[in-house]
């Protein structure tokens, strides 16, 4: 068994599989999206919105992460979908201290166009 295989992709960038934005969206009603599918846009260098959705690129989650808490600290809403990496420094300094609420997501996402689920837990992070 490969190991990396169970905790990477060959690939960095994945949709949001749609039940679970149209779950979040009807929840929090965002307006905003710091990483879009959109090379012109870069949301690590920008203000973001005041109700955000972010399910960043996987191989640099830990800087959206540091971004969306200083845009938290502006006052507005961070909505994360990342990968459940509860052993790392971003998730014991950052996510635990300060996020309002984390949720767990019970089995593997299929993230937009894959025919399986990810090779990785998620989690729901959520800063208001």
């Amino acid at each position: 068994m490969n190991k990396q295989a169970c905790f990477t992709s060959l690939k960095d960038e994945w949709n949001t599989p749609e039940s679970i934005y149209d779950h979040l969206n009807g929840e929090f009603e965002f307006d905003f999206d710091p990483c879009p599918s959109n090379p012109f846009t870069d949301g690590l260098f920008i203000d973001w919105g005041m109700r955000n959705f972010v399910n960043p690129p996987f191989s640099n989650w830990q800087k959206w992460v540091k971004k969306g808490y200083e845009e938290h600290k502006k006052g507005k809403l961070v909505v994360f979908l990342i990968a459940a990496r509860t052993d790392t420094k971003t998730f014991h300094e950052i996510i635990i201290p300060f996020a309002t609420e984390i949720r767990f997501i019970k089995g593997r996402l299929k993230f937009g166009g894959s025919k399986t689920g990810a090779p990785f837990p998620s989690m729901v992070v959520i800063f208001k």
